[in-house]
């Protein structure tokens, strides 16, 4: 019987190695895998969320500017006739 335990017991513990490895090689991908990712999204020129918002904000002042300038002018036009 104690054979038999011992047996038991080197294959416990080498379940266990086994998982710490696969642990740290998952983890150890994750990281790449980040890096991989970090590196791609920087090397191309996506702006960030202020960014953008700021230029939409001024995209849509630009746009309700261009409707009221159309508006001064066909109002003007109107008057001439």
């Amino acid at each position: 019987m104690q054979s038999r335990n011992k047996i038991l017991d080197d294959m416990s513990q080498l379940m266990t190695n086994a998982m710490g490895v696969a642990q740290g090689a998952r983890t150890e991908a994750e990281t790449a895998m980040k890096s991989l990712l970090d590196r791609w999204l920087a090397d191309r020129d996506f702006v960030t969320r202020e960014e953008f918002d700021a230029v939409r904000a001024m995209a849509q002042k630009a746009r309700e500017e261009n409707a009221a300038l159309l508006a001064r002018i066909e109002a003007l036009e109107a008057a001439k006739k």
